[in-house]
């Protein structure tokens, strides 16, 4: 009788056991954190809460974002580098963060990003505008006008950017070299895309490339003039606003992305139904209305598997351009 009350405790003991791990390996089963490189506002900043909500409304849970900027995404990367490989910290980047730091800061990094870093999925494409403020008066309404501004004024055309070696930093300065190697003045803003705006808004810069969806409030109101867009298309909704390559710079601008990351050695399972709940997130009604009003556009990977890829073939390409096009970066 003893041995039959052992047995049956043991059995129980296993059974509940058994529902524990079911319960703890069950994923999402609490919040998770979402890694932000830049302050709030910014294109990153929005594909984050955009997919953060559906998220909830799918899993039950929340995606909490913490906004980490400085250091051109060093910061970020680092607090995700160290965090645990469970699925609860993550990082929302970009091209500038993901792709561009880890080929200009390599000496900076005390870890191997390619061996630390995974990622789990593309989310967007963000189209950009080529900008010129109207402040101060500011003149030029085409593409043209702004080179031959340049040309006829050396030096005194300013232009705005989230941070050496960023992509809109790489777009303009190569957009100067194509345009006859323009002599002009970068003005970087450690407050991300927000930044820059008010840089543009103030009058201390006169252009800048930034994302469709941080800056189209002020196209349509007036504050700035939207000369060209860095898109495969125009857009429905500036029918009037060229491509670069129609203004004549088919090379010059990137059509920028976000992309979500977790830490190197999270498991398979976890990464695979991380994937699935945000592909499933991105093609809610509700997220597809919110990328559409800020012009981006949904591009998912296939897969985990092929989210590798993907990052392995945005490393290479800007492994090229930073070859190619010199920044003086500090170290």
């Amino acid at each position: 009788m003893k041995r039959l009350g052992v047995t049956l405790l043991s059995a129980v003991a296993l059974a509940l056991g058994a529902q524990a791990a079911s319960a703890q390996d069950k994923y999402p089963s609490h919040p998770i954190k979402v890694i932000v490189p830049y302050a709030p506002g910014g294109a990153t900043d929005i594909t984050a809460r955009i997919v953060g909500d559906e998220f909830q409304k799918i899993t039950g849970q929340p995606m909490v974002v913490v906004n980490k900027p400085g250091a051109n995404g060093l910061l970020a990367i680092e607090e995700l580098v160290k965090s645990p490989p469970d699925g609860y910290t993550l990082m929302v980047g970009n091209v500038t963060t993901n792709t561009i730091t880890p080929i200009l800061y390599k000496s900076k990094m005390s870890y191997d990003y390619g061996k630390s870093v995974v990622a789990v999925t593309n989310l967007v494409d963000v189209p950009a505008f080529l900008l010129a403020t109207t402040a101060n008066d500011f003149a030029p309404k085409t593409v043209k006008e702004l080179v031959d501004y340049a040309k006829k004024n050396p030096g005194k055309l300013v232009y705005g950017h989230v941070g050496p070696g960023s992509y809109p930093h790489y777009d303009f300065a190569y957009f100067a070299k194509k345009a006859g190697d323009l002599d002009v003045a970068p003005l970087p803003n450690k407050n991300g895309a927000s930044g820059v705006i008010q840089d543009l808004l103030r009058g201390d810069a006169q252009a800048a490339f930034l994302n469709t969806g941080s800056s189209a409030g002020n196209v349509q109101a007036g504050k700035f003039r939207a000369l060209a867009v860095v898109n495969h298309t125009r857009l429905a909704d500036y029918p009037n606003v060229p491509t670069m390559k129609e203004a004549g710079f088919p090379d010059v601008g990137t059509i920028a992305w976000n992309g979500m990351f977790a830490p190197a050695g999270t498991p398979k399972p976890v990464l695979d139904a991380l994937y699935a709940a945000v592909s499933k997130a991105l093609a809610s009604p509700e997220a597809q209305a919110k990328f559409k009003k800020q012009n981006y556009n949904v591009v998912p990977s296939k897969s985990v598997d092929d989210a590798q890829k993907w990052l392995a073939g945005e490393l290479k390409q800007w492994q090229t351009i930073t070859s190619a096009v010199k920044i003086e970066v500090s170290q």
